[in-house]
């Protein structure tokens, strides 16, 4: 008896046949819903989301900048009577967004805006030379411009817009020269840069940005200690060359941020270990009104070099340093003929009851909270004029953290990190 043969029919027979008609599975579906997503990842939002205030920022500044320019331009045209020579130029709305909302980056520096734009106007300049059709010209003028900022290490983008502008302006009839560079080009870019400058500065931003080789916090050559391990101007000028980000971000400020991500890797390595289990409990501090005498008396006979002053209900007024009594006393002996050491001595003079611990403090103190961890003091204590972190807990005092307490935690770290690595 011959067996019989089964054949599927209906959707069986279409699913192995390998219909590509057939629903899709489950699988499937998922790898089309990442599929999409990630294609409209990649077409969406880049940028992280701006922070309302430095948006406001960055509008009035850059609204406030180009009123301010034109008012300018008005007044010497009339000055001069030349309206042409003295007008607001189109790119210069480009120009004026880099200035004031992203003055950090290298695209809107000074050098790179003024240089940038006045060059890229020469080489359209230079095309307009040749008369060649406009299709060639506009190509070729905005090639030349980027080329141009390329070589002179000045990239602006906004410099293709004025290239093109130029061109443009030559094509419909525009009688302009050698003298279109320098006005309005270079008059019109050299008012924004100024204005920039007193505007982010006045607003708290850095602008023109952070160089290499800037004064550390002691006035001296030397880098700050956190970043004399790290990488070098040079090699971090090398770093970003590498992945094409030089236009991205300038030297120092990478290095900031490299900093500061160590700093936050430093925070991680000590791990739960908090500000309050190493912090000083047993405080000598003094209050508001102490006579200089006993601040001074304070330092001789523990030997430190910060003393907190504490008000009402042991709250944190401030705090004194050695270099707050030697600086007072220095200012002291600018009009007295008693010299530096006789200021001195004056000053901590228990007779002396003039000057008090709240004449000579500081307020401005940087603090931190028992349950922050120690990494934060890091950063906190590498440098500059801080010596000690007070820890306080709803604006009281309630402890200390010196440069030789964190130097303490550091060797007991290191100590521990030896005696567990493994022995081959």
């Amino acid at each position: 008896m011959t067996p019989k043969t089964h054949k599927p029919t209906g959707s069986n027979a279409l699913l192995q046949k390998g219909d590509t008609s057939a629903p899709l599975s489950l699988s499937g579906l998922i790898r089309v819903h990442v599929r999409l997503r990630q294609a409209l990842r990649a077409v969406g939002p880049a940028m992280p989301r701006q922070r309302p205030h430095e948006a406001l920022r960055a509008a009035l500044g850059a609204g406030l900048a180009l009123s301010l320019s034109a008012g300018l331009l008005v007044v010497l045209s009339a000055w001069r009577g030349d309206l042409a020579s003295f007008l607001l130029i189109a790119p210069l709305g480009a120009s004026a967004f880099l200035l004031f909302a992203i003055p950090n980056s290298p695209l809107a520096q000074p050098w790179s805006a003024v240089v940038g734009n006045t060059a890229s106007a020469l080489a359209a300049l230079a095309v307009l030379q040749f008369a060649l059709p406009a299709e060639i010209s506009v190509g070729l003028a905005v090639g030349g411009a980027i080329i141009a900022m390329a070589s002179l290490r000045a990239m602006h983008p906004p410099g293709g817009a004025v290239a093109l502008a130029t061109v443009l302006v030559a094509l419909e009839g525009g009688d302009i020269g050698i003298g279109f560079a320098l006005s309005p080009v270079l008059l019109d870019t050299a008012l924004l840069v100024l204005l920039a400058i007193g505007y982010n500065r006045l607003t708290g931003r850095h602008y023109p940005f952070r160089q290499p080789g800037e004064e550390g916090g002691h006035k001296t050559s030397d880098a700050a200690p956190d970043r004399r391990l790290g990488l070098t101007p040079d090699e971090l000028e090398r770093v970003l060359e590498r992945f094409n980000l030089g236009a991205n971000i300038g030297a120092e400020d990478f290095g900031r941020i490299l900093a500061a991500a160590e700093a936050e890797a430093a925070r991680r390595h000590f791990g739960g270990l908090t500000c309050g289990e190493v912090m000083s409990r047993d405080i000598v501090s003094v209050g508001p009104d102490a006579e200089l005498g006993k601040v001074a008396d304070l330092f001789r006979k523990h030997h430190f070099k910060t003393l907190p002053v504490v008000g009402d209900g042991g709250r944190l007024g401030g705090i004194i340093s050695q270099n707050d009594l030697i600086q007072r006393a220095r200012t002291l002996a600018l009009p007295t003929a008693g010299g530096f050491v006789g200021s001195l001595r004056a000053l901590v003079d228990p007779a002396n009851r003039a000057l008090c611990a709240s004449d000579i403090m500081t307020t401005l103190v940087k603090t931190v909270e028992p349950n922050d961890g120690v990494g934060v003091l890091v950063q906190l204590l590498a440098d500059g004029g801080v010596q000690a972190a007070p820890v306080v807990d709803d604006d009281r005092l309630v402890g200390i953290v010196t440069r030789s307490d964190l130097l303490a935690v550091l060797a007991h770290q290191t100590v521990l990190a030896g005696a567990v690595t493994p022995t081959v």
